[in-house]
């Protein structure tokens, strides 16, 4: 497996580990954005593309009750934790970039931080258009750079301060690397779509100790990869924690996170 698979691809004990220590902090803050914005266009079926665990699921059928939601994400171990914990969507394992559904029968494809993990952007998105109704929407929200998110910037200083010259690149190269406007732009275009609307959003995360999403980056995502099979996994993880304990502070901890939030359209 490439590196590039192995960051796309998560291991049956990641989803428990990323649903407890991150989901909460990173991720249920925007989604109650996201959805919000998703129930403006007053969609009536609706096709979420790297649902994860089923964040962004859950609040938008709370806020679109009417609409049927189809939930898909490569990883089947993402399927099997997101169905259990919100079975009001329909799941499916699907790759975004080969979409096994007809022509035009969504009237918004939806994405949480999703997109930066397709490793050809302008495939995927072409196969969001497909899908689309021809009055459809795609609306979708990347990270900012690492710099932008308080916890993934003291998390990846302490890994690279405990682990030097070979600390993963993971948070800085896929969930934040994907962070110009015009970048997505040319993408979404290369695709037959046009971008309609962007904006900026800042929300602040409140986890219960660093500590704790520490161990969610450590061990629910891609990352736990660099520490399977070393001697020092656990004194590593222990630096980590240290490290990142120092930077936010002991006990509840809340940061900024910045994420630039996508509308596209069909082009003309």
């Amino acid at each position: 497996m490439t590196t590039d698979e192995a960051n796309r691809r998560w291991t049956r004990s990641m989803p428990d580990a990323y649903e407890r220590h991150l989901v909460p902090v990173f991720f249920r803050p925007f989604a109650v954005d996201l959805a919000t914005r998703a129930a403006a266009l007053r969609p009536r079926t609706v096709l979420e593309l790297a649902a994860g665990t089923g964040a962004l699921t859950s609040a938008l059928l709370s806020a679109v009750p009417t609409a049927s939601v189809v939930a898909t994400d490569l990883n089947e171990s993402m399927v099997t934790a997101g169905s259990a914990r919100e079975p009001r969507a329909q799941w499916r394992q699907a790759d975004a970039q080969e979409l096994p559904f007809e022509d035009g029968g969504f009237d918004l494809v939806l994405s949480q931080f999703g997109v930066m993990f397709f490793p050809d952007r302008a495939a995927a998105y072409a196969e969001a258009r497909r899908v689309m109704a021809p009055q459809g929407s795609f609306l979708f929200n990347s990270w900012g750079p690492v710099a932008s998110h308080g916890f993934a910037a003291a998390f990846q200083a302490a890994l690279e301060q405990s682990m030097p010259g070979s600390a993963p690149p993971f948070l800085r190269n896929v969930p934040h690397g994907y962070t110009d406007p015009a970048s997505v732009a040319a993408d979404l275009a290369a695709a037959g779509l046009t971008l309609s609307a962007t904006e900026e959003v800042t929300l602040n995360g409140t986890a219960e100790s660093a500590a704790s999403v520490a161990n969610g980056l450590l061990t629910g995502t891609p990352v736990s990869a660099a520490l399977q099979g070393r001697e020092d996994a656990q004194a590593l993880q222990a630096a980590v924690i240290q490290g990142m304990t120092e930077r936010l502070g002991t006990g509840p901890v809340t940061a900024p996170m910045t994420a630039t939030v996508y509308l596209a359209r069909r082009a003309a």
